[in-house]
């Protein structure tokens, strides 16, 4: 290292020494009354004593200039001479940052206590920081409490004697620049495995409340560096506003709060594995509410259910982006916003709402069942763009995830995503994934602009993907996706499988513009897929083996194109004893190139059958392939093609083959075939075959719609006129007059037809017209018949005589009266 670089080092390592140490330096003094409110305030050491007050009914005021407990201190609020009240309301006026690195409890009362601390200049919480009330807490930089009756509880405007309430609060009035808040502690360690519960017995206390209550810190930033935050069984809400009001609502233990009135939001960022805990018997409710929220280092909020239905859901709601990322160090390290069910109730949902949404390095979104109860929903709302990318430097099994996992008898939740754009790479998934004996719920994906699922992560082989997964007797769930573009490229994936007993989920795909499934991944050889599948080779993921006994479900896509090329499948496969499903294909093309293969297989059950119906075009290159395939005994699936034209080239097959059992059929209705030839085998030729290597073939029809040739026939006169005394001959032009065609899609297949913008490979190429107002060209003028020469008429000479002269003439009789004079322009007009 150079010495400049060594230098701006040390100087880098002193100042967030620096920083890191000023944010918990108690203030100079530390806790002392400003005399607004007769509270007093007697000091042994680091323990302060806090009594009396004002006392109005049930609350009780204390104002303070500076609020600080150092580490291995205490501020205790004795309430001897106050025992009935519930609620305490400190101010801080002085204008200093409150650091609080001790004890603050409560002494001598009839009532759980709940506790509000106001500061406007900013609150910070050590490690050692603890509670010890009784009831809720509100840690806030607001610069007043409002209460109900209209009367305002300040810390910027203090007064001599204040006035105060005996009503509730009722919200919060933020100031122009709110200071921050901050939890410091030494992070989580938690534990778990795949398939298993989390383990917390290993944590830090951290900063908490009694089982039921409400947690809150609102205020401007908001930042826990490896802080702990917990409320067994109660509310915790992380609030971030730069200005407005923020109104609360006490009447229950779980406190609530609302940001209809707020204009601005802050940010909030949990590093260092930070924790945010409201699991419990029944577990809570957690909301993180601000700008751009930031979930990094292995932090995690965590509702844990162990008793009947959760108390309320884990929401975060960032008006700007919410990002996951980075891995922290001890336990499964990767950023988390998880709910696990283990009790019988239902489980605590999952609701996202954001502008845009990052999860990178194995960070995930998941709801968990373990028991009977049904697990949690997932619903994620995003404005704009959704990432999901890579895996867990820590555990390259962990990727970036939106799932939901079903391990107990209860079934798995649905996953929803609604957003604008949604891109998976690495190994980014969405997935829904039964691992016990119940059902799977459904993933349901819209995405308004496109999807795209790219690559994969090559240490796992885990696929970028839109999934359901059945690992064991439970059926997977169906897939749901609307779009206007939908993207498979170098090994992405939207597959609904089994690898065991259970049945694998059904896929329904709308995409407005196209579907694109493409290539093969560069490192492990994947294969692009769009498929519902009964196989094995995703049992490598979980490690675990049954017997494949399920059935595939179907894919029923809609769409004006669909582009399938580089080795990229469409289908419906079983590689196990069970049926393949039905493929349904509806759109205005499909195009097929380099290997692009639509395929329903079976190893020995019932093959797929294929169904496509299709507008415009049917396109097969360079060894592309329709097929339905049965191994074994199986019977092959049958293939049902409608399309107007269908063309195959470089060797591109339509096959419905098996090996003992029977071959499928194949029926095509179409108005003409190019390339394509009906053969009894596979050649290197474009071949149309239904064979059974030992059994019996199976039928090819191919139906050509043909006119009526009997159809709006017109009986004809009897009296028919000779045309040739109809035709003048000297008035045709035939000469220097031509009509053109030429391009792709210039005319109607036939007259009832309009003529339609043409697309190839994805382009849509304008019909070629002639707006020009051609009254302009017409020019009526009066019709002149032309008179030819008569030509001259030669007739036989029947006698000779010798003239004046003395030369020889050759004389003829009058022409006979049968002969026709020729006929003229005048002779036509006169008929």
């Amino acid at each position: 290292m150079s010495t400049t670089g060594y230098v701006y080092a040390c100087l880098s390592t002193l100042t967030i020494g620096f920083l890191s140490s000023a944010l918990v330096l108690p203030a100079i003094a530390q806790v002392t009354s400003d005399g607004t409110t007769n509270t007093i305030v007697n000091q042994s050491g680091n323990n302060f004593t806090i009594l009396n007050g004002i006392e109005k009914a049930n609350n009780l005021f204390h104002s303070f200039s500076n609020f600080s407990v150092p580490a291995g201190g205490s501020a205790n609020f004795d309430l001897s001479n106050t025992p009935n009240i519930t609620t305490i309301f400190s101010r801080v006026t002085g204008g200093n940052v409150s650091n609080i690195d001790g004890l603050i409890q409560t002494l001598n009362s009839n009532n759980p206590v709940s506790w509000f601390l106001i500061n406007p200049a900013g609150i910070v919480f050590g490690k050692n920081a603890s509670l010890n009330i009784g009831g809720s807490f509100v840690g806030t930089t607001a610069n007043s409490i409002k209460f109900a009756d209209g009367t305002e509880f300040s810390a910027v405007n203090p007064t001599e004697t204040p006035l105060l309430t005996m009503s509730v609060p009722i919200g919060l009035q933020m100031g122009q620049n709110p200071g921050a808040i901050s939890v410091q502690n030494t992070g989580h360690r938690l534990t778990r495995g795949l398939v298993t519960p989390i383990v917390q017995s290993s944590n830090p206390v951290g900063l908490a409340v009694q089982p039921g209550n409400t947690l809150a810190l609102i205020g401007g930033e908001i930042n826990l560096v490896g802080g702990v935050i917990v409320a067994p069984s109660g509310h915790i809400e992380l609030g971030s506003s730069k200005t407005g009001i923020v109104n609360i609502d006490t009447t229950s233990n779980q406190w609530k709060f609302d940001y209809s009135n707020i204009s601005q939001f802050a940010n909030i960022q949990l590093s260092q594995q930070a924790l945010v805990n409201a699991s419990g018997s029944p577990a809570g409710s957690l909301r993180l509410q601000g700008q751009n929220i930031s979930v990094l280092e292995g932090s995690v909020a965590l509702l844990e259910n162990f008793g009947s239905a959760g108390l309320g859901n884990l929401v975060v709601n960032a008006s700007g982006t919410l990002a996951m990322r980075q891995t922290g160090v001890y336990g499964f390290a990767n950023s988390q916003l998880i709910t696990d069910n283990l009790g019988s109730g239902n489980g605590n949902n999952i609701a996202i709402s954001a502008q845009q949404l990052q999860i990178q390095d194995g960070s995930e979104i998941t709801a968990r069942t373990f028991g009977a109860g049904i697990g949690g929903d997932i619903s994620v709302n995003v404005s704009g763009l959704t990432t999901l990318d890579g895996w867990s430097a820590v555990d390259p099994s962990l990727v970036s995830l939106i799932g939901v996992k079903t391990l107990g008898s209860g079934r798995g939740g649905d996953i929803t995503v609604s957003t604008n754009q949604l891109r998976a790479t690495n190994g980014g998934v969405i997935t829904n994934t039964p691992l016990g004996k119940a059902a799977a719920g459904d993933v349901t994906v819209h995405a308004n602009d496109w999807i795209e699922l790219i690559g994969e992560n090559p240490l796992a082989r885990i696929p970028s993907a839109i999934s359901s997964i059945a690992v064991s007797q439970g059926n997977g769930g169906n897939l749901n996706i609307t779009t206007s573009r939908l993207t498979l490229r170098d090994g992405g994936v939207v597959n609904a499988t089994t690898i065991a007993a259970g049945n694998s989920g059904r896929i329904s795909i709308t995409a407005l513009d196209r579907v694109e499934v493409s290539g093969v991944n560069s490192i492990t050889g994947r294969q692009s897929r769009l498929a519902s599948a009964a196989n094995t080779p995703n049992g490598r993921i979980f490690n675990i083996t049954f017997p494949l006994t399920g059935n595939a479900g179907g894919v029923f896509l809609n769409t004006p194109l669909l582009y399938v090329s580089d080795r990229g499948i469409v289908g419906v496969e079983n590689q196990g004893r069970g049926d393949a499903g039905q493929l349904v294909i509806n759109a205005d093309r499909v195009m097929l190139d380099r290997q692009g293969i639509v395929t329903a297989a079976t190893a020995s059950g019932k093959g797929g059958d294929i169904t496509l119906n299709l507008g415009e075009l049917l396109l097969l290159r360079h060894q592309s392939i329709i097929t339905t395939t049965a191994g074994g005994s199986g019977k092959g699936g049958n293939i049902t093609i409608n399309a107007p034209i269908i063309v195959g080239f470089e060797n591109s097959d339509i096959v419905a083959n098996a090996v003992n059992g029977q071959g499928g059929n194949i029926q095509i209705t179409t108005q003409g075939i190019f390339g394509l030839k009906y053969r009894p085998q596979l050649t290197r030729e474009n071949d149309i075959t239904a064979s059974s290597q030992f059994g019996v073939n199976g039928n090819v029809q191919i139906t050509s719609p043909n006119v009526d040739p009997n159809s709006g026939l017109v009986q004809l006169p009897e009296n028919v006129t000779d045309p040739s005394q109809q035709i003048a001959t000297g008035c045709s032009n035939n000469t220097g007059s031509s009509f053109v065609v030429t391009g792709r899609g210039g005319i109607p297949q036939n007259p009832t037809q309009q003529v339609r913008s043409d697309v190839y490979d994805g382009l849509r190429l304008r019909t070629w017209s002639d707006i020009r107002d051609i009254s302009a060209y017409r020019k009526t003028q009066k019709v002149q018949a032309q008179i030819p020469e008569s030509p001259e008429i030669l007739v036989q000479a029947t006698s000779w005589h010798r003239n004046a002269q003395g030369k020889i003439e050759l004389v003829a009789d009058k022409s006979p009266t049968y002969l026709q004079q020729p006929l003229t322009c005048a002779a036509v007009t006169k008929i």
